[in-house]
């Protein structure tokens, strides 16, 4: 198996007998950053918590590819509504303390650091901004040291200036070969980030491609259509 993709094959979800996800075959990059797109109920935060693992199809497969210690790809995912403990900034970021991959001694600080937090270390993390928070939950999943980040809209409702802090962020998962999947409404983001983008309609991956081939020369009628209503978010 390429160790560079994961394989899905005829997965089925279905919840209050409707179709969530319907993927007969698709296999998307766990390298580089892809980006998952489509409209509203799409499936992409779906099909993001059924490759983490904390949602389970009723049929089908999903094949991560094994790293070089023929263990299994291991993720992290940051939802895009992340609750925070009331307790310190770095209270919260050191939760993943108790997870099976414990950071090393000082990496915590470290982190806090990377992400522009180390001044607020010892505030109250309920306090932050949602541009802080989503800096924390993003630096937090980095302290795992996955090789795959799934993010969940990770700019929404973030003004320019804590957009373009996330979406620095995501560039250096990036050059740490961090694979990165991202779910996103905002299309000219996408066109900045991402290397490989999941077109999601009704449930289905509909399309597949670099961005420009997407972007330029979309296969499917649902992508053209998709396109054409979302041309102002390509500004």
């Amino acid at each position: 198996m390429d160790k560079s993709m994961i394989q899905i094959r005829d997965l089925q979800l279905i919840l209050d007998n409707r179709t969530i996800l319907d993927i007969s075959s698709a296999d998307i990059p766990c390298v580089g950053i892809v980006a998952c797109i489509g409209a509203n109920g799409a499936g992409k935060t779906t099909l993001l918590k059924v490759l983490h693992g904390i949602v389970r199809p009723q049929q089908g497969c999903i094949t991560m590819p094994l790293q070089n210690s023929n263990s299994a790809l291991r993720s992290a995912l940051v939802l895009h509504h992340t609750p925070m403990i009331r307790a310190s900034v770095r209270t919260n970021i050191n939760l993943v303390s108790d997870s099976p991959y414990p950071p090393q001694a000082g990496a915590v600080d470290e982190m806090l650091q990377e992400i522009g937090l180390a001044h607020l270390a010892q505030a109250p993390a309920k306090k932050l901004s949602a541009g802080e928070r989503q800096k924390l939950c993003i630096g937090r999943a980095r302290l795992l040291k996955p090789q795959l980040v799934l993010l969940d809209e990770p700019t929404a409702n973030l003004d320019p200036t804590a957009t373009e802090q996330v979406e620095e962020l995501i560039r250096m998962l990036g050059k740490e070969k961090t694979g990165v999947i991202f779910s996103s409404h905002q299309l000219a983001q996408v066109q900045r980030l991402a290397n490989y983008i999941i077109f999601m309609a009704k449930g289905q991956i509909v399309e597949c491609g670099t961005p420009a081939e997407f972007f330029n020369n979309p296969q499917t009628a649902a992508a053209k259509q998709f396109l054409k209503f979302s041309a102002g978010l390509l500004v």
